[in-house]
C-alpha cells in the first residue's frame, strides 16, 4: 500500500455517532482527504472501522493505532481479510504498544519489553491463516530500535505527537521506501491565548506518559518544557494560526521526508466534530 497527501486523524470518527462518523467520513472524501484516521483506547475498534469503510470508496481507512495489548492477533488477521474482501485493500492497520500506565492500569505488570512484544505480534501476524499483508501494517514508532523494526516487519511508521525535526531523522532511520505517516495536531485560530486554551491540557496528558515524554526529551525539549507545557513546546508540537499556518506546518513535514501527514483538529468540545475546520482546511491542505 502507498499512502500520501494529507489525512485525518480523528477521535470523533472512532467514538461519535456512527451514523454522523459515516457522514463525516463521506464529505471528507469529498474533499480531498487521503485517508481516515482513528485512535483505539477500548472498545470495538472494527466496527467503527467498518462503518468508515462503508461510507467511502476511496478514502484508506487507518488504525491509529491498533492497541496490540486489546487485540488477538488472529481476530486482526480474520477481521482484516474480511474488510478488504467487501471494501478493497483499503485498510492500513497502524499497530502500536500504548503506554504503561493505560496498560498497567488495568492489568498491572501486563506492559513489558515493548519491542519484544511487538515483535511477537507480528510474528503471530504472519502466522495465522491468512496474514495481514506487510505493506498493509505500519507502527507506532518513535525510539530506533521500533523505527528499524517499522522498516523491516512493516510499511513504516505512524509517529504521533512530534515535530518536523523528528520526522526528518525519522526519515533518515527509515531510509528510502518504508513509509512515513506523522500526525500533526493543529488549531484553527489565530488568537493565542485562545488555542492555549484549547490545547495545554490536551497537551500536558499526553506528556504524563513515558513514551512521548522521553521522545520530546530526546528531541531537545527540557523538563522544565515538559512540566510547565512551555510556549517553545505547544508552539512546535501543535500548529496555530490561520489555514496557511496550519498548512506550512504540514508542508515542514513533507519536506523533511513524511509521505503523508494526518492532522487532527482540536476545539473547543472534544466530542464535537470539527466539521467546519476540516472544510476551511482542505483547500489549503489537499
Amino acid at each position: 500500500m502507498q499512502l500520501a497527501g494529507v489525512g485525518v486523524w480523528s477521535s470523533q470518527l472512532r467514538y461519535g455517532n456512527a451514523a454522523e462518523s459515516a457522514e463525516a467520513a463521506a464529505e471528507l472524501e469529498d474533499l480531498g482527504y487521503t485517508a481516515l484516521w482513528i485512535p483505539d483506547v477500548g472498545g470495538p475498534l472494527f466496527d467503527a472501522v467498518e462503518n468508515l469503510l462503508g461510507a467511502t470508496s476511496r478514502a484508506v481507512v487507518a488504525t491509529g493505532i491498533l492497541n496490540l495489548w486489546m487485540h488477538e492477533p488472529v481476530d486482526v488477521a480474520a477481521k482484516y481479510q474480511s474488510m478488504v474482501s467487501a471494501h478493497g485493500e483499503r485498510l492500513l492497520l497502524g499497530i502500536g504498544v500504548s503506554h504503561a500506565p493505560l496498560i498497567d492500569a488495568g492489568d498491572p505488570g501486563r506492559y513489558k519489553k515493548p519491542l519484544a512484544a511487538t515483535k511477537a505480534y507480528l510474528e503471530a501476524l504472519d502466522a495465522t491463516e491468512q496474514p495481514v499483508p506487510v505493506d498493509a501494517r505500519v507502527l507506532a514508532a518513535l525510539g530506533p530500535k521500533m523505527l528499524h523494526l517499522s522498516a523491516t516487519r512493516a510499511n513504516g511508521s505512524h509517529p504521533y505527537l512530534v515535530t518536523p525535526d523528528f520526522t526528518a531523522r525519522a526519515r533518515e532511520s527509515l531510509g528510502t521506501g518504508p513509509l512515513l505517516l506523522p500526525e500533526q495536531t493543529a488549531i484553527l485560530t489565530t488568537d493565542a491565548d485562545h488555542a492555549r486554551s484549547i490545547g495545554t491540557e490536551w497537551l500536558r496528558n499526553y506528556l504524563g506518559l513515558p513514551n512521548y515524554a522521553n521522545n520530546l526529551l530526546r528531541s531537545g525539549f527540557t523538563e522544565d518544557d515538559l512540566t510547565s507545557v512551555s510556549d517553545r513546546l505547544f508552539d512546535t508540537i501543535i500548529a496555530w494560526g490561520d489555514e496557511a499556518a496550519i498548512a506550512a506546518r504540514v508542508q515542514e513535514h513533507l519536506a523533511a521526508g513524511a509521505d503523508h501527514v494526518c492532522v487532527q483538529v482540536l476545539d473547543t468540545d472534544p466530542k464535537v466534530y470539527p466539521r467546519e475546520q476540516w472544510r476551511r482546511l482542505a483547500p489549503a491542505l489537499v
